[in-house]
């Protein structure tokens, strides 16, 4: 904006104007089964048509709102009945609803003096996560994706099984192993990297037709570990590939690989399910 935040009028009717425009252009027409899904335009028409170039200078508060409508009209509706996002949800009004609150107060939940009450909403909704799981007590925190979350659970496995792991860094522990399915996300190659784990210690797990990881090749996969890096492992999971309805029996997954901490990203929902939630049967362990 030019001069922002100097002028209190013009920045309320500013937000009036836009949260119209976000009725109106996303959510009456995003729910519209008459309208687009997509107006789709390839790459570099879309970039001319965006003028996506950042200037020193600010523009007026109706070319910002040009620029709401255009980011709307050539987005992709995915809360519209023709959208199929696989990973997202619709459009819930509640919820759309609840989202400007934070951003309005400003806050960032990085601790309970800054934040008090969306740290106890956190504390809240992570016991209710554990308890779907099957833990009694515990901790856990909100990621932002799959690919951290991954690395999150990578490292607390390896803290839990190496404490000195924190202070002694990842030179002064034996050759790490991990395993997951082949069908596993691309975060988990990438967080064995960033941990110090190396892709070459990843070993993954042959998959079925639907993509569910075999439970008796993890078997040979651990056994062919233990022969070829002297395994003292740090294990990983996947209980489903990416975007993918298939589950993998985690009940049959070996004891001798326990899965010290869990994530759940797109099939974690299945817990909120009566009728689906058989398909995590195991996940507490």
């Amino acid at each position: 904006l030019e001069r922002p935040a100097l002028d209190k009028a013009a920045g309320e009717e500013f937000l009036q104007e836009a949260f119209q425009i976000l009725l109106e252009e996303a959510v009456r027409k995003g729910t519209d089964v008459a309208e687009k899904v997509c107006d789709w335009k390839e790459p570099p028409e879309l970039r001319e048509l965006l003028d996506l170039e950042l200037r020193d200078h600010g523009e007026p508060a109706q070319r910002l709102l040009e620029r709401c409508r255009d980011v709307i009209r050539y987005s992709v509706k995915t809360c519209e009945r023709g959208g199929a996002d696989p990973g997202g949800a619709r459009l819930i009004p509640t919820g759309t609803g609840s989202r400007p609150i934070p951003a309005w107060q400003a806050e960032a939940a990085y601790t309970y003096e800054i934040a008090p009450v969306f740290v106890l909403m956190e504390e809240v909704v992570l016991a209710k996560l554990r308890e779907l799981v099957g833990w009694s007590s515990g901790d856990g925190t909100f990621c932002p994706g799959g690919s951290i979350s991954n690395m999150y659970a990578m490292n607390v496995a390896r803290f839990r099984r190496f404490p000195e792991s924190r202070q002694k860094g990842g030179r002064a522990l034996p050759r790490l192993a991990l395993f997951a399915s082949q069908e596993s996300h691309y975060s988990v190659q990438k967080g064995a990297a960033f941990l110090g784990i190396g892709t070459d210690n990843v070993f993954l797990v042959r998959a079925d037709e639907r993509g569910k990881m075999i439970p008796e090749e993890l078997e040979k996969e651990i056994g062919r570990a233990k022969g070829e890096v002297r395994l003292r492992h740090s294990p990983g999971g996947s209980s489903a590939r990416p975007l993918s309805p298939a589950a993998v029996p985690l009940s049959p997954v070996p004891t001798c690989c326990p899965a010290p901490r869990c994530t759940a990203a797109w099939g974690g929902s299945a817990l909120l399910s009566r009728k689906h939630r058989h398909l995590l049967a195991g996940i507490e362990r």
